[in-house]
C-alpha cells in the first residue's frame, strides 16, 4: 500500500485547509485508517481516525469541534478537513493506514501545515 498526501500549506490563524491522502496498491487489506502529526520537538500524536467504511471516527481532543475526517472509498482517498487553525496546529501531517489482518502499517511521506499568528 503506498500512501499520498497533499493539501498542505502555510495559512493565517482562524484560516482552513483541506488535506488529502491517495492510497494505492493493496488497498483492500485496509482497515481503519487516521492523520497523525508531529511538530518540532513532540512526539508523532493521532489527530484523527476512521474505520473502513467511514461509520466510526475519533478525534484528539485538541481538534474536536474543528477538524473533520473523512474518506471515500470509491478513490482510495481519505480527507482531514480543518477549519479555525491555531498556531498550535504547526506540524507535519502523516496519512496512516492499517490492515490489520496482515499486521501491517503503513505510512505517508507527510506535508508540512504551518499556521501563521
Amino acid at each position: 500500500v503506498q500512501l499520498v498526501e497533499s493539501g498542505g500549506g502555510l495559512v493565517q490563524a482562524g484560516g482552513s485547509l483541506r488535506l488529502s491522502c491517495a492510497a494505492s496498491g493493496s488497498t483492500f487489506s485496509i482497515n481503519a485508517m487516521g492523520w497523525y502529526r508531529q511538530a518540532p520537538g513532540k512526539q508523532r500524536e493521532l489527530v484523527a481516525g476512521i474505520t473502513s467504511g467511514g461509520g466510526s471516527t475519533n478525534y484528539a481532543d485538541s481538534v474536536k469541534g474543528r477538524f473533520t475526517i473523512s474518506r471515500d472509498n470509491s478513490n482510495n482517498t481519505m480527507y482531514l478537513q480543518m477549519n479555525s487553525l491555531k498556531p498550535e496546529d504547526t506540524a507535519v501531517y502523516y496519512c496512516h493506514a492499517a490492515a490489520y489482518g496482515l499486521g501491517y502499517r503503513y505510512w505517508g511521506q507527510g506535508t508540512q501545515v504551518t499556521v501563521s499568528s
